[in-house]
């Protein structure tokens, strides 16, 4: 049986190292995110059997990643909420968000994995599928394949990137430092490393007549449109 997939969504460095040491010790497939954003990008491009996730992230936190994964990605991946706070409505906030178990800190490491080992089972036959569509434009997770106008969609690792992040929420205008905090980690010195990538990705998807569901708004960011 393949190793369980489990990704760390922890700021804390000492918090996240321990937890991948011990999970990879204990043959999981082990990766980590240190935002929301980061993890949000992860979870909708990539398979995990499950998520470890802090509830006091910077930025996006916890319970809207929680959220956003259940309500607008409908991504049924079973969640291990970690955090500081004991009180009963804040558990119930965890679960109202969508976690499916709820651990405060400060934890042992076995019950981590014991409370990842019965979530992943009990997950077990169910099947959350998530074909992103806009229009003529496709991307299936699943197998990696991006389709535009019925035609297979090749691009380079970080454009595919892109194309995901930008089709996971149409219509929704990212800015110049979000998309760069989800494709390399964090914000970068010059914009030109991402113009390279959105040109790539511009040029995917150009029409004949010139039109192209990538859109830039000038001095605010880029957007997936659909094209009448």
């Amino acid at each position: 049986m393949a190793a369980s997939r489990v990704l760390i969504v922890e700021d804390d460095a000492e918090i996240a190292a321990n937890l991948y040491d011990y999970l990879a010790a204990r043959g999981y497939e082990v990766d980590a995110a240190p935002t929301g954003l980061v993890a949000l990008h992860l979870l909708e491009t990539q398979l995990f059997d499950a998520v470890v996730l802090d509830v006091g992230l910077p930025g996006m936190d916890g319970l809207t990643l929680a959220q956003r994964l259940r309500r607008d990605a409908r991504i049924a991946i079973p969640i291990l909420m970690l955090t500081a706070r004991d009180t009963l409505d804040d558990k119930l906030a965890g679960f109202e968000a969508g976690a499916d178990d709820y651990l405060v800190k400060p934890f042992a490491l076995r019950e981590v994995e014991v409370r990842i080992a019965a979530l992943v089972k009990r997950a077990q036959g169910r099947v959350v599928e998530q074909c992103l569509r806009l229009g003529s434009l496709e991307y299936d997770p699943v197998s990696g394949n991006a389709q535009w106008q019925q035609q297979p969609l090749r691009l380079p690792p970080k454009a595919m990137q892109l194309l995901t992040l930008l089709l996971a929420q149409p219509g929704r205008l990212f800015s110049r430092e979000e998309l760069e905090s989800a494709i390399w980690g964090e914000v970068q010195d010059n914009s030109d490393a991402l113009r390279s990538q959105l040109s790539l990705l511009r040029r995917a998807l150009a029409l004949p007549d010139g039109r192209s569901p990538l859109e830039t708004v000038h001095g605010r960011g880029y957007k997936l449109v659909a094209l009448d």
